[in-house]
C-alpha cells in the first residue's frame, strides 16, 4: 500500500494542487513505522486513541482534523489566505513523520521536529514548493511542541513558536493530545463524522 492511502480524506481537504502532489510525496517518504507505533510509548502524554498499533497515524489525523475545522471558522480561519491554510495543514500533516527518526529508534527522538523539517529540505528538489512556502511547512513542524524546548538533560534543543503560523499548529497538536478531548476513529483510523 501506498502511504497516501492512509490520508485519502486528509489530502483531499487541501485545496492547492501543487502543495498536494509535495504532500503526496512527502508522505510516501515516511518511514513504515509511522503508521503502526502509539504516539506516546506510556500513555502519559495522549489520549485513548492515540494509544496502541496506529496511534501515532490517528493522533496526526486528529491534530489535522482540528486544524482543519478551527480554519472553517472564519473567526479564526479569515486570518489566514487559503494556501497558508493548506501549508500549515501539511505541516500538521507531517510534523511527527520523524518521530523515531529516520531509522527507527526504540524511543522519540526529541529533536524530531528539527529531523522532519530538515528531511523537507533534503527533498525539496521533488516538491513544488517555493522557498518561502517550504520555509513555512519546516518552520511549523520546527516548533510544534510549543514550550517543550528542552531535551531530558535540560538542553534547549527546540525553538518555541513565534509566527501566527507556529502558535496554530502548535496548538492543533496539543489539543490532539488532550486526554480530555476524544475524537472517534472508526476500524479504518478513519475519523467518524
Amino acid at each position: 500500500m501506498n502511504h497516501e492511502e492512509y490520508f485519502i480524506d486528509e489530502i483531499e481537504k487541501i485545496k492547492n494542487e501543487k502543495f498536494k502532489k509535495s504532500l503526496i510525496y512527502m508522505i510516501n517518504k515516511l518511514p513504515d513505522y509511522f503508521f503502526m507505533i502509539p504516539a506516546s510509548s506510556t500513555g502519559k502524554y495522549h489520549p485513548p486513541y492515540a494509544l496502541g498499533e496506529g496511534g501515532l497515524l490517528r493522533h496526526t489525523k486528529a491534530a489535522f482534523r482540528i486544524g482543519y475545522e478551527l480554519l472553517l471558522d472564519p473567526s479564526i480561519g479569515d486570518k489566514y489566505t487559503d494556501d497558508e491554510k493548506d501549508l500549515m495543514l501539511i505541516g500538521l500533516l507531517l510534523h511527527d513523520g520523524l518521530k523515531l527518526g529516520k531509522e527507527e529508534s526504540k524511543y522519540t527522538k526529541f529533536e524530531h521536529p528539527i529531523l522532519m523539517a530538515n528531511f523537507i529540505e533534503e527533498n525539496k528538489a521533488n516538491l513544488e514548493f517555493t522557498d518561502d512556502e517550504r520555509k513555512l511547512v519546516c518552520d511549523v513542524i520546527k516548533t510544534h511542541m510549543g514550550p517543550w524546548t528542552t531535551d531530558y538533560q535540560g538542553k534547549e534543543v527546540l525553538e518555541k513558536p513565534k509566527t501566527k503560523y507556529q502558535n496554530f499548529v502548535h496548538m492543533c497538536d496539543y489539543l490532539a493530545s488532550r486526554k480530555c478531548i476524544n475524537i472517534l476513529f472508526n476500524e479504518d483510523d478513519n475519523i467518524i463524522e
